[in-house]
């Protein structure tokens, strides 16, 4: 596999080796030696998570305050533009983002670790996101900044409105929103 530091250093993209042929390929999609010892990390997984949405649906931009998660991230179907937002308070990229197309074809991965805010919009008819996470899912932590806080500044790849669930509608400022 190949790990690349983005922008926001702690943030990694991961490209496992693909073995293909005119059949098709095959690679390893995870595996936690590997993946410790390519990160620097020691990170366990506990939950993995599959989500489908249409073309402009955007999710996001996702964290818990308690039991944070990090994020293992990638497209099986589709494509997608995914961002990463640090919200550490005493990290010297505090309230910046990297974002990275993530597609069927390209077989990226994006590392988020725990204290960042996550979210992606959907840029393919449609998209099937897996996501591995180091945490169990705890709703009454779940917070959310909104996706076009101009204090962070997204560029996301869309000409259009996107679609929002209603918690995502309800997203704060980061300058209003508990962080790290």
């Amino acid at each position: 596999m190949k790990v690349t530091p983005t922008a926001i250093p702690d943030v990694l993209v991961i490209e496992p080796k693909v073995f293909g042929d005119a059949r098709g390929f095959f690679y390893e999609s995870f595996n936690q030696q590997a993946f410790n010892e390519a990160t620097g990390t020691n990170h366990q997984f506990v939950q993995d998570n599959h989500s489908r949405s249409a073309k402009g649906v955007l999710r996001g931009l996702h964290y818990q305050i308690q039991q944070p998660q990090g994020k293992l991230v990638r497209v099986v179907r589709g494509a997608v533009f995914d961002v990463a937002v640090d919200i550490r308070k005493s990290s010297p990229t505090f309230g910046q983002w990297v974002g990275i197309e993530l597609t069927e074809d390209n077989q990226k991965q994006l590392w988020v670790p725990p204290g960042f805010a996550h979210g992606f919009v959907v840029t393919s008819e449609t998209a099937d996101f897996l996501y591995k996470t180091t945490d169990y899912y705890a709703p009454e932590y779940e917070r959310c900044i909104a996706w076009n806080d101009p204090a962070i500044g997204i560029q996301w790849p869309i000409d259009l409105l996107p679609s929002l669930s209603a918690k995502d509608q309800q997203g704060l400022a980061l300058r209003d929103a508990e962080t790290f």
